[in-house]
């Protein structure tokens, strides 16, 4: 038995898919989004100042410290700090995001290394963005799949946009799903929220009509039987299809799709996309 797909339904479809949209570009247009980073600094055990932050940097055993010059002050936490701060030993995809004047310093680790990453709202990159392009929304693509769990979390290792620099994750599951008559598999990673997925994957479109290294797909908790849906319409772009400051994760290679998925952000005009 098929469901007819209604004009309302569509238009339905449709209007959620642009309320998504607008919420990723303003995610990323944010004064203090990925858009607004202005460098990408990897600290170590030297003291090093950079143009774009305040202070002096380093890392340790004990993780990272910041010494201000007289005058300067940043804001953790909402409280003011001055002279020497120390951050402590921040965990892995973690951070500290502290205030200085109109500008967020972000302090991260990415890959088993400290960064600190300013985020500036004037940045060029930012004040010249006018959206991302992305694929007209259809239903075909939202696609009934199944997940299929691990008996335990598997540790799966993954290249990043920045080169030399790995990303590990407990892989809890992989989702199986059938797309123009082809059996397929993606690799998931957990997601935001309680029992949340998330894949990365490219495709046949990847460097034609897509950013070339990666897109994410977030897909909520499977049902009691398994049951996921994976509306390739909400395949996004992570930050490194904008930036080279970022250092997003790469898909695993059973997650390079032989198929042309046709739906979702396209390759940003910021790096050639129409």
């Amino acid at each position: 038995m098929t469901t007819e797909v209604t004009t309302a339904d569509v238009r339905d479809f449709t209007e959620d898919w642009r309320e998504w949209h607008r919420a990723q570009e303003a995610r990323l247009a944010d004064p203090h989004g990925f858009l607004a980073i202005t460098g990408l600094h990897w600290l170590d055990d030297r003291p090093q100042r950079f143009p774009d932050a305040p202070g002096a940097w380093h890392t340790g055993p004990d993780g990272v410290v910041v010494t201000l010059d007289d005058g300067e002050e940043l804001l953790v936490d909402g409280v003011p700090v001055r002279g020497t701060h120390a951050f402590g030993v921040l965990p892995e995809r973690g951070g500290v995001d502290a205030v200085w004047g109109d500008a967020v310093i972000e302090v991260a680790k990415r890959g088993g290394n400290d960064i600190v990453r300013p985020r500036h709202p004037e940045a060029p990159l930012r004040t010249a963005f006018t959206g991302t392009p992305a694929y007209a929304p259809d239903p075909r693509w939202a696609v009934t799949g199944r997940y299929v769990p691990f008996d335990v979390p598997r540790p799966t290792t993954v290249g990043a946009a920045v080169e030399g620099l790995e990303h590990v994750y407990d892989a809890p599951g992989r989702i199986e799903f059938a797309l123009d008559g082809r059996e397929l598999a993606l690799t998931a990673f957990p997601g935001r929220g309680p029992g949340a997925l998330m894949v990365l994957f490219t495709d046949a479109t990847s460097g034609v009509t897509t950013y070339a290294a990666n897109r994410s797909l977030s897909v909520g908790p499977p049902a009691a039987d398994g049951t996921v849906v994976l509306d390739f319409n909400r395949a996004a772009n992570l930050p490194c299809a904008y930036t080279d400051l970022a250092t997003c994760p790469l898909p695993p290679a059973e997650n390079r799709l032989p198929v042309a998925i046709e739906a979702g952000q396209k390759i940003p005009r910021e790096r050639g996309g129409s």
